[in-house]
């Protein structure tokens, strides 16, 4: 089986990768980085290690590279006859690997060859879908038919930790023990791709939001809280054992949301919040507060990760949540003087005051509970 990804950076190869050659593939890498794609094109393989006590290291042998910018044939060949399509290169970049994906399922089609299915691994919602959409857009009538009958573009959930790293070798990577790749199985043409450790599902948006309501949310609540407290690191700021039951608080709020509308089961997601809070606690991983909490006016957007929860928290039990209304707090307190989004929010505070701040960057009324219980603790 071979398996043809787009995307030969630290995530690409660190954890895609990785499952795909534990399942069995020949995977050949797609990048422009000359540089990566011909020291893969030397060694042939490269290591994988877990960022843990033991160090525990994986070796990805049998790897091959095409430089798309030097030969866009090569590329269009391999999608041709690929057993599965990948991508890890970031959700801005999926428009200008989609010609050269069209050129191949011309080729492919042309072939007359078996379906083939197309995941993009990116850290957005409806990844694949938005691939198909720049795909299909370089297709005649005739070619988007045959796509839409043989290829499919199932999205998927993709979680894992790789840090910012200086190794040895250029191309192995550190990572985190945990990871989780949720594809969605309704998507899907022709047979299952066969990929270890990844988990089909029916229903996608309900892990999409477990994710969102519990790694993000979390991760936010961490560097908020730690930041106001004076900590400087995600683990550091867990293990205060104040500021830790804050955040199980949190996800406590959050976890009612999610069960109550997804039915998983109660001890199953508590097993799940156990979890990301150890992957927190991680001393091997250094992961800067100030880095987590930037950006803080687009996640304290209405569809983001405290809002959002916090208003479905109200809508199905007619309470505003103790726990987010103080992480949203803390989100309007942060500032860092290296994200410009923290100097805006700082001084929207200051020109408007908290509720009127608030209110426009949520899109909620002054008189709504949520925004009057978050001037008040404010």
């Amino acid at each position: 089986m071979k398996a043809t990804h787009f995307g030969a950076g630290n995530i690409g190869r660190g954890f895609i990768g990785l499952l795909l050659h534990q399942s069995g593939y020949e995977v050949e890498f797609v990048d422009v980085n000359e540089t990566v794609i011909d020291e893969i094109n030397k060694e042939k393989a490269y290591r994988v290690i877990l960022a843990n006590e033991e160090k525990q290291a994986f070796q990805v042998k049998g790897v091959s590279g095409i430089n798309s910018g030097q030969a866009p044939e090569a590329v269009i060949q391999a999608i041709s006859t690929a057993n599965l399509v990948t991508t890890a290169v970031g959700p801005h970049i999926l428009k200008f690997v989609a010609p050269l994906i069209a050129e191949g399922l011309k080729k492919r089609m042309q072939a007359n060859s078996q379906p083939v299915n197309i995941i993009a691994c990116e850290n957005m919602v409806g990844g694949s879908s938005e691939l198909k959409k720049h795909v299909l857009e370089k297709l005649t009538a005739d070619e988007a038919a045959w796509v839409q009958e043989h290829v499919g573009f199932p999205n998927s959930a993709v979680d894992r930790i790789v840090p910012n790293q200086h190794n040895e070798k250029l191309l192995d990577v550190l990572v985190e023990p945990f990871h989780e790749w949720v594809i969605d199985s309704t998507e899907l043409k022709g047979t299952k791709p066969d990929i270890k450790e990844a988990l089909f599902v029916e229903n996608l948006q309900a892990y999409i939001e477990r994710k969102l309501f519990t790694v993000n949310t979390g991760h936010a609540a961490t560097a908020y809280l730690g930041n106001l407290a004076g900590h400087t690191t995600i683990a550091d700021t867990i293990s205060d054992e104040k500021i830790k039951q804050a955040v199980l608080g949190t996800l406590e709020e959050t976890g009612k949301v999610l069960i109550a509308k997804y039915a998983f089961q109660a001890d199953e997601h508590q097993k799940y919040i156990e979890k990301i809070i150890g992957r927190f606690a991680n001393p091997n991983i250094i992961d800067d507060v100030q880095r987590v909490g930037r950006a803080p006016l687009r996640k304290l957007g209405a569809k983001d990760r405290l809002v959002a929860p916090a208003l479905e928290y109200m809508n199905e039990f007619d309470q505003v949540p103790e726990h987010l209304v103080n992480v949203i707090v803390a989100a309007l307190k942060f500032v860092s003087e290296e994200d410009q989004e923290s100097l805006t929010l700082k001084e929207k505070v200051q020109e408007k005051g908290v509720g009127p701040a608030f209110s426009e960057i949520t899109g909620l009324t002054l008189d709504h509970p949520l925004v009057e219980k978050v001037v008040a603790l404010y």
